[in-house]
């Protein structure tokens, strides 16, 4: 498939799966949120993640699956939160250490994130929204590439791992793919834990 047909493709599942988000019923969002952070907290083991290990979650916008029970799971386990910032288009995100009673304010893309006074750090794992996902761990986002190019780049310097948060709605049977997206290790949805890494 062409880069121009890889585009339209994206495009077209990109509408389609912010309507099939958008439909989810709120009394469903807010279970499938619990249910997501219970297989997220049996997952860790298998995440060998060192003790006070940064993990990077995501405030979520929209119709996103809310991952904020399962960033309170990971900071009751003593596990480092920290949210993205994202500076301007063509860029990957960096990571500021947050905690509940911090305030946010709007990064230069208008996301909440941390203020500038909260430390720099480098995750060892990222929870990644998403709107699409298949059985092969390709992941569609939103077009921007920021997770594509924060993945490159965290990977590059050393083992990070990237588990997607999804409703299980959210899967389809095939995520268009060009040679610049970055594949998921894991993803977790209200129904099942997915994985994708060999190991």
């Amino acid at each position: 498939m062409s880069a121009e047909a890889t585009a339209a493709a994206k495009a077209a599942l990109r509408r389609l799966m912010r309507s099939r988000r958008a439909a989810i019923a709120p009394a469903l969002r807010e279970a499938a949120s619990l249910a997501v952070r219970d297989k997220l907290a049996a997952l860790l083991p298998r995440l060998s993640l060192a003790p006070r290990a940064v993990v990077a979650a995501y405030w979520p916008i929209k119709d996103e699956l809310d991952p904020r029970p399962a960033m309170s799971m990971l900071r009751e386990r003593g596990f480092v939160l920290a949210l993205p910032v994202a500076a301007r288009p063509g860029t990957p995100l960096a990571f500021r250490t947050w905690s509940p009673e911090m305030p946010l304010s709007a990064d230069p893309m208008g996301i909440p994130a941390p203020p500038e006074t909260a430390s720099e750090v480098d995750p060892a794992l990222l929870l990644v929204p998403m709107l699409a996902f298949d059985a092969a761990g390709r992941r569609l986002g939103y077009g921007a590439g920021f997770y594509d190019r924060t993945l490159a780049e965290l990977r590059s310097a050393g083992p990070v791992l990237a588990v997607g948060l999804a409703f299980a709605a959210q899967e389809v049977d095939s995520v268009p793919a060009g040679p610049n997206d970055s594949a998921l290790d894991a993803v977790v949805t209200e129904g099942d834990v997915l994985w994708f890494r060999r190991d």
